[in-house]
């Protein structure tokens, strides 16, 4: 209970997780639901796959029995124990009221086709769990990536609102005091009073979006709801990443794809079926050997003076299929039509693939260029907004003039954040559609 109790103080006071985009995609792919999930599934699929090969080793199965005859069969024979002088039939009884027997059963299959097949399915089902495990844990980065991304942004959306919002409050409570002195007219507090409630309004908009965005990622890395986090990237650090930025150069390998090694081995798979189909019309042949300890007896007494016998018999049996009035060939039939059909899905694979890689790349290139224009925007909003203000404090300006361009940075800044995510979450598409998660 001590130790209990000092670990969990321990944990309460360990301060926020600080977690890189590296760390956070990594933890991701290891702790996020879905892949504890998929991996549950892919132990699963290997006990699964001990299970089949356990059919071709030895089995052993053991039985007891007793019975009671509350009323001993009884069966007409033939008289021939006095012929001639008695009825032709008597009534007899060739069983005792009690009954018992225990034996054990080893059988053993020889020779199955189905079972030969069966084996080489096995490997071919647990490398689709591990396939199904790289997809979970690829979907997993892609969306922490994308909740990391969606913290950043909103932050520094936050961050740029608050940025004018001092500026506005001096403004504001300059203009009062002149008008409080007779030099400005009411209508100019009002105009920068409304500019400033709007600046924060935004600033709170975007926290709500960063509170969201949190508690998206929290999701996505499988950590409770309310587990502090501190993001050690920054995102001018990733929006400006060369290796990033060339993503959208870069190739893309279909051979190497999670999915597309999926729907090939779903080929695999359905060949497999294929040959299982057509094993069936093959014999298969099974041994056995079976021993049994039997008692009989007037009374329950077993082992007393009636001992028991044993019954000892092994054999082999031989399943040989004769005709089956058409079934098998149909079975047959209709897997090949379904080996046919996964060959076309992996084929519609491969190109859905090339055509999301491009897809993806040229949405990439375009987010970038919209994002490089944005951020231009905003400098040259923020820059006339400042000099308005210093023209507004010299008595240079008019408030309609510092409100108007109060509004045009407030724009921008939500233009340029929203370019922001639009790249990140283009490239966040890219770098899924080229596997490379």
């Amino acid at each position: 209970m001590i130790a209990a109790l000092c670990l969990a103080a321990q944990s309460m006071a360990q301060g926020p997780v600080g977690l890189s985009l590296q760390q956070a995609l990594d933890m991701a792919a290891k702790q996020s639901y879905a892949v504890q999930a998929s991996e549950l599934e892919a132990e699963k699929a290997r006990h699964k796959v001990k299970e089949i090969t356990a059919i071709g080793f030895p089995q052993i199965s053991g039985e007891v029995a007793l019975n009671n005859y509350i009323d001993v069969p009884t069966q007409l024979i033939p008289n021939f124990f006095t012929p001639g002088q008695g009825p032709e039939y008597v009534a007899a009884q060739f069983g005792l009221p009690w009954n018992g027997s225990g034996g054990l059963t080893l059988s053993q299959l020889i020779f199955d086709g189905s079972y030969l097949v069966g084996l080489k399915a096995t490997r071919a089902l647990a490398e689709q769990s591990q396939q199904d495990l790289e997809k979970a844990a690829a979907d997993a980065r892609n969306q922490a990536a994308k909740a990391y991304f969606g913290v950043l942004a909103a932050e520094e959306g936050q961050r740029l609102a608050g940025e004018g919002i001092p500026l506005l409050e001096k403004s504001l409570n300059e203009v009062t005091a002149m008008k409080d002195a007779g030099f400005m007219e009411s209508t100019d507090v009002d105009r920068l009073t409304i500019q400033l409630e709007q600046a924060k309004a935004q600033q709170r908009s975007f926290k709500q979006q960063a509170d969201v965005a949190r508690m998206l990622l929290a999701l996505a890395l499988g950590l409770p709801q309310g587990t502090p986090l501190t993001l050690t990237d920054d995102l001018s650090g990733i929006l400006n990443d060369a290796n990033e930025t060339a993503l959208s150069e870069q190739a893309l390998d279909p051979t190497s794809h999670v999915e597309l090694r999926y729907a090939e081995n779903l080929v695999l798979l359905q060949d497999l079926n294929r040959k299982n189909e057509r094993s069936k019309a093959m014999p298969s042949l099974g041994g056995f050997l079976n021993h049994q300890q039997v008692w009989n007896g007037p009374i329950f007494d077993p082992g007393g003076k009636y001992p028991f016998y044993p019954t000892t018999v092994w054999g082999l049996k031989l399943t040989v299929p004769i005709f089956s009035s058409g079934s098998r060939y149909h079975k047959v039939k209709q897997a090949e039509i379904a080996l046919q059909q996964t060959e076309v899905n992996r084929t519609a694979t491969e190109q859905r693939l090339r055509t999301f890689a491009e897809q993806s790349r040229s949405q990439a290139r375009t987010a970038f260029d919209n994002f490089r224009t944005e951020e231009r925007n905003l400098a040259l909003s923020r820059s006339i907004f400042d000099r308005t203000t210093v023209k507004f404090s010299n008595g240079a300006a008019a408030s309609f003039e510092l409100t108007q361009e109060q509004g045009n940075y407030l724009i921008a800044q939500q233009s340029y954040i929203q370019r922001a995510v639009e790249l990140l979450m283009a490239r966040a598409d890219l770098r899924k559609a080229l596997d490379l998660y």
